[in-house]
């Protein structure tokens, strides 16, 4: 009884023993073979995983605004009193969500350009309010004109299509005409061949940003969708230094493997400029 007890020690020893031996050898080979598969998946190319969520993303991707009402228009323009803004939202939009166009792989720099389509879909359960909401705000066509042109018979030119387009310094619009565009009427009396309609995003749907031109990882997977050229350029001509240059992805995606001490940097079309964001801390989103 005796022998039959230690030999099953021995042997529950010895298998313990054989197994941890087979775990450490086989932990590092199972390591290897993981990041060869997710490399291979990650690289930007027909076939594989991230190329098919890279092309037409699965998650929503939303974008928020939130805009300053004057309330006070009738004194800044009379009595140059302080401007008083209330501010109003998040008025909220789903983006991203049509596929990559014109999709071009590149075999002899590794890369891939595309166009991605604009669209913007108004998302009322995000948002404090409706696209149909007012708000007063600046008038972008007549504070620019005025900037512009400073010659003194230009200005009397200006004054004059101004009152006669009964337009001022402030206006009311809706949100959907700041964001996404108006007729202006006091553009409309300009005798030039100059663009009528004004937003802040205008022109946006039913147009492509881009081209864009990507490392698609093939020769080096830490390269993955960073950007290579912007409408063929590596620099804005908007800022200086630093800030010209067009750095990280399009946000879309990022190289695998990224250590919580790495910046993520990406590029934004819509500020003309790159970002970046740094870990801060874990969450869950899951609900107990």
């Amino acid at each position: 009884m005796g022998c039959d007890r230690n030999c099953g020690l021995i042997a529950g020893a010895v298998i313990g023993a054989v197994l941890a031996v087979f775990g450490g050898i086989l932990m590092p080979v199972g390591d290897l073979l993981i990041q060869k598969t997710i490399k291979k998946q990650v690289v930007l190319e027909e076939g594989t995983i991230a190329f098919k969520n890279w092309v037409k993303t699965g998650t929503e991707v939303y974008r928020q605004f939130w805009i300053f009402d004057v309330q006070n228009p009738q004194e800044v323009m009379m009595n140059s009193s302080n401007i008083q803004v209330k501010q109003r939202g998040p008025y909220t939009y789903r983006v991203r969500f049509l596929a990559k166009e014109n999709v071009t792989q590149d075999p002899e720099d590794n890369t891939v350009s595309f166009l991605q389509p604009n669209g913007a879909i108004f998302e009322p359960s995000l948002s404090v309010g409706t696209e149909a909401d007012n708000f007063t705000v600046l008038n972008l066509a007549v504070a620019a004109a005025s900037h512009i042109h400073q010659n003194p018979f230009v200005q009397v030119v200006l004054n004059s299509f101004i009152k006669k387009s009964k337009s001022s310094m402030f206006q009311v619009r809706t949100l959907r005409e700041l964001l996404w565009g108006y007729r202006d009427p006091f553009l409309s009396l300009v005798p030039h061949a100059v663009t009528t309609t004004v937003g802040l995003f205008y022109p946006y749907n039913n147009t492509a940003d881009g081209v864009y031109k990507v490392f698609n990882g093939k020769d080096n997977i830490s390269k993955v969708a960073i950007i290579d050229t912007y409408k063929g350029k590596r620099n804005l001509s908007y800022w200086e230094s630093h800030c010209d240059m067009i750095n990280g992805t399009d946000a879309a995606s990022f190289p695998p493997f990224v250590e919580k001490s790495q910046v993520l940097q990406f590029f934004s079309s819509d500020i003309c400029r790159e970002t970046c964001v740094h870990f801060t801390s874990s969450f869950s989103v899951c609900k107990s």
